[in-house]
């Protein structure tokens, strides 16, 4: 079982840039693939992006393809997502998601453990 705990959520201007952080409990990060996923009002929880236990397959949703660079230190237990050329689009709850799959799943329900969320809120 893994716990997992986003930050680096905020309030930015359209433009701007935040980079979302995922730490994970337990000594068997490196065996989960991980992915995140964001939630806006009113709308289904939708992927962002995945990436392989050892990093080495990264995948990204068309929206934010370019912009967001998701990365992982198995050291450190930790995901990341540095985001770029944010939009007003992108407000949503960010969530933090982990599979002990060894492929990378666009679909929520694929993932066994959440985090709680973050909040990313990009104003015009």
């Amino acid at each position: 079982q893994v716990q997992l705990v986003e930050s680096g959520g905020g309030l930015v201007q359209a433009g701007g840039s935040l980079r979302l952080s995922c730490a994970a409990s337990g000594r068997t990060f490196s065996t989960y693939t991980m992915g995140w996923f964001r939630q806006a009002p009113g709308k289904e929880r939708e992927f962002v992006a995945g990436i392989s236990r050892s990093g080495g397959n990264i995948y990204y949703a068309d929206s934010v393809k370019g912009r967001f660079a998701m990365s992982r230190d198995n050291a450190k237990n930790t995901v990341y997502l540095q985001m770029i050329s944010l939009k007003p689009e992108d407000t949503a709850v960010y969530y933090c998601a982990a599979d002990p799959w060894l492929l990378i799943t666009t679909i929520a329900s694929g993932y066994a453990y959440w985090g709680q969320g973050t909040q990313v809120t990009v104003s015009s």
